[in-house]
C-alpha cells in the first residue's frame, strides 16, 4: 500500500535529515531527475556515498545512471544505490549489467509510531553523551583506520559548530565503565534520526543497543522535536527489537553495491570510432 500524504511527508523529512547528516560531516548532495547523489569524498565509504531515492522511467535510466556513476567514479568512490521496493525489473537488470549486486537484506526506514513496550530487566547500562576524550573510541566503532582521522575531524567540527536548525549528539552505553554500544543522534529542523548503532561483539544480544536507543529517545534534543523520529535497519532481527521501542518499518529499499574488485569505469556503449565532430574551417579556407 502506498503511503498517504502525511506519511510521505515524514519519509521525505527522514531522507532529508539523513542527507543533512552527511553534509554536516563534510559531504554534499547533488539532485538529479530520478534520484539524489549523496557524497563525501573525504570519507570514501558507502555509508557516506550513496544514491538516494531512485525512481526512474525505463527510457530515462541510462542517462541517470551514466551521470550518477560518472560523478562517483571520477572521484574514485564506490557508491551504493538504493531503490525502493518493489524494484522494477528493467532497473535491476541494468544495475546488474553494470556490476552492482543487491545486498542479502533490504534497508528499512523505520519511524517511531508508539511508546516503547515494557521489556524484561536485563543488563544495566549507563547511557550518556560521549565526552571529547571518548570520540576516538567511538570512531573506531564506525570507521576503518584509513577514514578514522578525517571522520574525527568532521565530527569535531559538527559538534562544536553546528549550523542553525541542526544538532548532533554522540551517544554511548557503558557497563561497569566500559563502552558497550554507540550511536549518533542527529536532528535537522523538526526531524530526529538515530544513526550508526554499533555494539561491541562481547555485548551483543544483551540489550546494550536497546538501552542506548531508549536513552537517546529521552535526550532533550529528541524530546523537543515535533517531527518524525527515524532509524535505519538492515536486519529483520533489528526490526523486531526496534518494534519493542515503538518503531515501525514504513518503506524498504534494495541496496545495490559494487564488489570490492569491480573496476570503477562505465562499460563502453559502442565500439571505438573516430571522432564525429570536426572544427569549423576558417573563412578564408571556406572561400578558397
Amino acid at each position: 500500500m502506498s503511503p498517504g500524504p502525511e506519511e510521505q511527508h515524514e519519509i521525505e523529512s527522514a531522507l532529508r535529515e539523513e542527507r543533512e547528516l552527511v553534509l554536516s560531516l563534510g559531504g554534499y548532495a547533488l539532485e538529479l531527475a530520478g534520484g539524489v547523489l549523496v557524497a563525501n569524498e573525504r570519507i570514501p565509504v558507502p555509508r557516506f556515498n550513496f544514491v538516494q531515492y531512485v525512481r526512474l522511467h525505463r527510457n530515462r535510466q541510462s542517462t541517470f545512471l551514466e551521470r550518477a556513476l560518472d560523478h562517483y567514479f571520477q572521484r574514485a568512490l564506490r557508491p551504493s544505490i538504493r531503490v525502493e521496493h518493489p524494484v522494477p525489473d528493467f532497473l535491476d537488470g541494468s544495475l546488474r549489467r553494470l556490476g552492482f549486486r543487491a545486498t542479502p537484506e533490504p534497508l528499512s526506514l523505520l519511524l517511531r509510531r508508539r511508546p516503547a513496550r515494557r521489556r524484561p530487566a536485563g543488563a544495566t547500562y549507563d547511557v550518556r553523551t560521549a565526552t571529547a576524550d571518548e570520540l576516538p573510541l567511538l570512531a573506531s566503532f564506525w570507521t576503518g583506520t584509513t577514514e578514522r582521522e578525517e571522520f574525527l575531524r568532521a565530527l569535531a567540527v559538527a559538534l562544536e559548530h553546528p549550523n542553525p536548525e541542526e544538532g548532533l549528539v554522540p551517544g554511548i552505553a557503558l557497563r561497569d565503565g566500559s563502552p558497550a554500544s554507540a550511536a549518533l543522534l542527529h536532528t535537522y529542523r523538526s526531524c530526529v534520526g538515530i544513526h550508526g548503532v554499533v555494539t561491541q561483539r562481547s555485548e551483543r544480544g544483551q540489550g546494550a543497543a536497546t538501552a542506548l536507543v531508549a536513552g537517546l529517545l529521552n535526550d532533550s534534543h529528541a524530546r523537543e522535536k515535533a517531527g518524525p523520529i527515524a532509524m535505519w535497519s538492515d536486519s529483520p532481527r533489528l526490526d523486531r527489537r526496534l518494534g519493542d521501542l515503538g518503531f515501525e518499518a514504513v518503506v524498504r529499499y534494495s541496496v545495490y553495491e559494487l564488489p570490492a574488485d569491480a573496476e570503477l569505469a562505465l562499460p563502453s556503449a559502442s565500439p571505438p570510432a573516430p571522432p564525429q565532430w570536426r572544427p569549423p574551417r576558417r573563412r578564408a579556407e571556406t572561400a578558397a
